[in-house]
């Protein structure tokens, strides 16, 4: 299990500097911890069951990308983050659509995710419900994830403005959940050889 050891040593590598670059003088300190929650709570939780279950390479990727987008959108709060700035100028857009991408991440990686712990601890390999269940789960998840903003911002008020990052647009849950549904559907209908493959040498190595 060597190669697992060091395939998570260059993940928390390059993490490291990304979070603590995002740590320094952020936007706001409490969106800093809302938006970069999931990394917070997910990579020790990783590093704690690497041993028991140690993930795919590919899984790993994408969770290294997908952290550094919430730490980045917690710098920054995902309305102002510079990328977003500069694609609304060059797009035409009337706001900054960083959190998009966020929220299609949010079910691009979840859905690698969880076809990975199905595949491992469940009857569904080789099942045609596979996909279908992995993408509904997502979109499960998304829907939660939007509870949690709403109930965030009824609870803290005016604090959790950032976090909520509606823009002023009256759909924003709603293209937030169906960009997590794109996410999702692509990950599976895309990935999902690449990603037994990927699977493949793990098993290998265990």
């Amino acid at each position: 299990m060597q190669a697992m050891d060091r395939r998570l040593t260059w993940f928390l590598a390059l993490l490291a500097p990304v979070v603590v670059w995002s740590w320094i003088g952020p936007h706001d300190r409490f969106t800093w911890w809302l938006e970069s929650a999931p990394a917070v709570v997910g990579v020790p939780l990783m590093i704690a069951l690497q041993r028991k279950f140690p993930l795919s390479s590919l899984l790993l990727v994408l969770l290294w990308f997908h952290c550094v987008l919430l730490v980045v959108g917690g710098h920054y709060t995902y309305a102002q983050v510079p990328l977003g700035e500069w694609a609304r100028g060059w797009f035409g857009w009337t706001r900054n659509n960083y959190d998009k991408l966020g929220h299609f991440t949010q079910g691009f990686v979840p859905a690698i995710l969880g076809r990975e712990i199905l595949l491992r601890t469940s009857p569904l390999k080789g099942s045609k419900w596979l996909g279908f269940l992995v993408v509904c789960v997502c979109l499960a998840f998304s829907a939660f994830y939007e509870l949690i903003e709403w109930f965030t911002a009824v609870t803290s008020g005016e604090a959790a403005n950032d976090f909520l990052g509606t823009q002023g647009d009256p759909w924003d849950t709603q293209t937030d959940m169906l960009w997590a549904l794109i996410g999702a559907t692509l990950a599976v209908t895309l990935f999902s050889r690449l990603h037994d493959r990927s699977l493949a040498k793990v098993s290998a190595q265990r």
